[in-house]
C-alpha cells in the first residue's frame, strides 16, 4: 500500500491519496512515478466533453496534450460551472488516449502536471508491465 511518510500504522491498511494529492506531492517531488501512477490509474478522472465521443485535445501547444482533471471542481475552473464532462479510471485514460497525445492534469490549479506523449506511452508500458510481466 501507499502512504506519506510518517504516516506508518504498524501494518493497518493506509487509505490511498485522492488524485489532487497525488498531484500535488508528484509536482513538489514528494513521491516518485510509480506511486503517482498507483492512484492515477485507480482514480476518477473528469475529461471535457464535446459534441463527438472522445477526448477534447489542446492543439495550441508544442504537441496536443488533452486536459483531464481530479475533481469536478478543478474542471469547473477550466470549463465553467455547467461543464459537459465524462469519467473514466486512469487506467482507462492508459488504454484509451490515442498515440501522440500527452496529458495535463488540472491544468487550472496550483500544481498541475503535464505529460508528454512519450511520458504516456512510458505510463502504458510501466502498466502493461505490472498487469503481464
Amino acid at each position: 500500500m501507499y502512504g506519506y511518510p510518517g504516516e506508518e500504522n504498524g501494518g493497518a491498511q493506509i487509505l490511498q491519496p485522492s488524485l489532487a494529492d497525488a498531484i500535488r506531492a508528484f509536482a513538489t517531488g514528494a513521491i516518485g512515478p510509480e506511486d503517482f501512477h498507483a492512484v492515477f490509474t485507480v482514480s476518477k478522472i473528469y475529461c471535457p466533453r464535446g459534441e463527438r465521443p472522445g477526448f477534447l485535445a489542446l492543439h495550441d501547444t508544442p504537441q496536443p496534450v488533452i486536459p483531464m482533471f481530479s475533481s469536478t471542481t478543478e474542471l469547473e475552473r477550466y470549463s465553467g460551472e455547467k461543464a459537459r464532462h465524462f469519467t473514466v479510471t486512469g487506467a482507462e485514460v492508459l488504454d484509451l488516449l490515442p498515440a501522440g497525445y500527452g496529458m495535463i492534469l488540472d491544468i487550472e490549479g496550483e500544481h498541475r502536471v503535464v505529460f508528454d506523449s512519450q511520458t504516456v506511452e512510458q505510463m502504458i508500458d510501466y502498466t502493461m508491465k505490472r498487469m503481464y510481466g
